[in-house]
């Protein structure tokens, strides 16, 4: 699989959205720069805080996929949601750490 920019771009136009009115400021600036977070699950969600560098992956952008075709651009959470277990989301990250 290739070099996806457009998914790259949508993911980073979620991001860019401002924090919504039930997250605190605390907890916006407790993501380094270079990093973002996401939140990983199908039912009960988990935060990871990842570096913005997985975005290019195509192993990452194949998840970034599953969230497209589950929430679309518009998710009411206002965040990065990945829907699927943690423990997969788990495995590429490890991966991809150690690549």
């Amino acid at each position: 699989m290739g070099f996806r920019l457009p998914a790259v771009l949508r993911a980073k136009q979620i991001l860019q959205r401002s924090p919504t009115a039930n997250q605190t400021a605390s907890a916006a600036m407790d993501v380094p720069k270079g990093y973002l977070v996401v939140h990983v699950g199908e039912k009960q969600t988990k935060r990871f805080v990842i570096p913005i560098s997985y975005l290019n992956n195509p192993s990452f952008q194949d998840l970034l996929i599953l969230a497209e075709e589950e929430f679309g651009y518009d998710h009411p959470m206002g965040g990065l949601t990945i829907p699927c277990s943690e423990n997969i989301f788990i495995d590429v990250i490890s991966c991809l750490n150690r690549s």
